[in-house]
């Protein structure tokens, strides 16, 4: 596995804006670093959870159909320059007001979060399924990433207002150099 490669997709896919980030930065400003932290706390479960029945399923269909890890990384790395593409053309961040930022809903937005979702679909088969058989390899990768997760959240939450003022000031350049990054990760995926 090429761990870099690993590392700089999970990082990008998780400390860049999306749903959960974008609440969580917006309760940082409503309703402070308390609600938003309960909030993180939902979302980094629901986030593992995800993960785990994603490498389930991947583990389940390997089995029985190993040509499709072929296709996997292909979908995979296809969404990293998928997300590379819009991270280049993405505008200012646009914050969400939090109307409930509790446990429970961080947990269910990680179900409904399609950047989640697809994340956890393309993240087990492109890195970890081609490279190990074990399930406990697997799962030390889910917890791994989720640790990632929740450090991402974790980082949204104490530097939510220095991270929005400098995205809305270098927009441009810090989406190149993630774009740019996640390009790099997902062409490293065929190396």
């Amino acid at each position: 596995m090429d761990t870099a490669s690993f590392f700089i997709y999970c990082t990008v896919a998780t400390f860049t804006p999306g749903p959960t980030n974008i609440v969580l930065l917006s309760t940082v400003h409503h309703s402070g670093a308390r609600t938003a932290m309960r909030y993180a706390y939902g979302a980094t479960i629901g986030f593992g959870v995800l993960l785990g029945l994603s490498a389930l399923l991947n583990t389940i269909l390997a089995a029985y159909i190993p040509a499709i890890l072929m296709g996997m990384r292909l979908i995979g790395s296809g969404y990293m320059l998928y997300l590379a593409y819009r991270l280049y053309n993405m505008n200012a961040a646009h914050s969400a007001t939090p109307h409930n930022a509790t446990f429970g809903s961080g947990f269910l937005m990680q179900f409904l979060n399609p950047k989640v979702v697809l994340f956890a679909l393309t993240v087990i088969p492109t890195f970890f399924s081609p490279n190990f058989a074990s399930s406990s390899a697997v799962a030390t990768g889910v917890l791994v990433i989720t640790g990632i997760g929740f450090a991402a959240f974790v980082a949204w939450v104490l530097f939510g207002s220095i991270f929005r003022s400098l995205l809305l000031k270098h927009t441009k350049r810090v989406n190149i150099i993630l774009a740019g990054s996640l390009a790099y990760a997902a062409a490293m995926i065929w190396t």
